[in-house]
């Protein structure tokens, strides 16, 4: 059941599952942060943010209470989605079903493409529900609810374009940088990989604002990119740390197509180690949202 209100500073129609009753949320129009009300067409009161102190208990937070998130019955319908769109895009990624027709065309059917864009679509579009549940004081999964028709296809495409928007953010200026440097003569080994691993420091701060905000050209203000990155550097890192972490962990799983001839014994361990590696990465997006929970007091946005 949805929880339907207006927001007390610019009267946007906000809308929460009934079980988040009683958290805090920001507004994505005006950003201004409220109570959740019990009931729809209660009044939503303001709550103002302690602009000087961040929350304690962030580590634990993200070592500790983050596993217990996936032990709690109401985790299980997202567990199982991802579980499903990983299945999915790892059996199907390099499918063809191309036939040949009469007067000697071809017909081609590229499952694997749509089955990997849809998967990645709807991984995208629940990372980025992890990350707003986490802001607002969830402790479990969030619900599936990613709509039917129109609708999925949407958010599919919106939720695949914002993290190309993301990346794309976060890494021009270092592939602009290391091109600079390799014009002038200024080279060496290495150069390129370590920008780019510099570029993915502020990945998880990009991401965290078209989380949270509707304002595309919020992500292209660097105070608010790299201020609140300076202010807690070290709880950030680790954020990052569990980003790059997930990053790399995705780019390095072996797909099926990999092992053509292999028992299904060592298929089921490679299915196995990529429903693992998805472990990783709802800890890593749960951390973004933990770091705007606990350091919302240097987010100068």
């Amino acid at each position: 059941m949805t929880i339907a209100f207006k927001c007390p500073k610019c009267a946007q129609l906000c809308g929460f599952a009934d079980h988040h009753a009683g958290k805090s949320a920001t507004c994505t129009t005006c950003q201004q942060r409220f109570i959740i009300p019990s009931q729809s067409g209660e009044q939503a009161q303001k709550a103002e943010p302690d602009r000087g102190v961040p929350v304690p208990g962030f580590y634990r937070e993200v070592f500790v209470r983050s596993w217990k998130t996936f032990v709690k019955p109401s985790s299980v319908t997202g567990l199982v989605f991802v579980a499903a769109a990983v299945t999915f895009k790892f059996f199907l990624r390099d499918a063809d079903y191309s036939f040949p027709a009469p007067g000697g065309y071809v017909v081609h059917l590229p499952v694997g493409w749509i089955v990997t864009i849809t998967a990645w679509g709807c991984l995208c579009w629940y990372y980025m529900e992890i990350i707003g549940g986490a802001t607002i004081d969830e402790d479990e999964l969030p619900e599936v609810e990613i709509g039917m028709g129109f609708e999925f296809v949407w958010n599919i495409i919106k939720s695949i374009y914002l993290f190309a928007v993301a990346l794309i953010v976060a890494e021009l200026p270092f592939v602009i940088a290391a091109t600079a440097l390799r014009k002038i003569g200024l080279e060496w080994p290495g150069l390129f990989r370590v920008f780019t691993l510099a570029g993915l420091l502020s990945f998880p701060m990009v991401i965290l604002i078209l989380t949270t905000t509707s304002q595309l050209w919020m992500v292209f203000r660097i105070d608010y990119i790299w201020a609140p990155i300076a202010r807690a550097f070290r709880p950030y890192l680790v954020v990052a740390g569990l980003v790059v972490l997930a990053g790399v962990l995705q780019y390095l799983a072996i797909a099926y197509s990999q092992l053509s001839g292999s028992s299904r014994g060592v298929v089921g361990l490679h299915l196995a180690g990529h429903l693992g590696i998805q472990v990783v990465v709802i800890i890593a997006m749960r951390s973004i949202g933990l770091f705007y929970r606990h350091y919302g007091c240097y987010l100068t946005w």
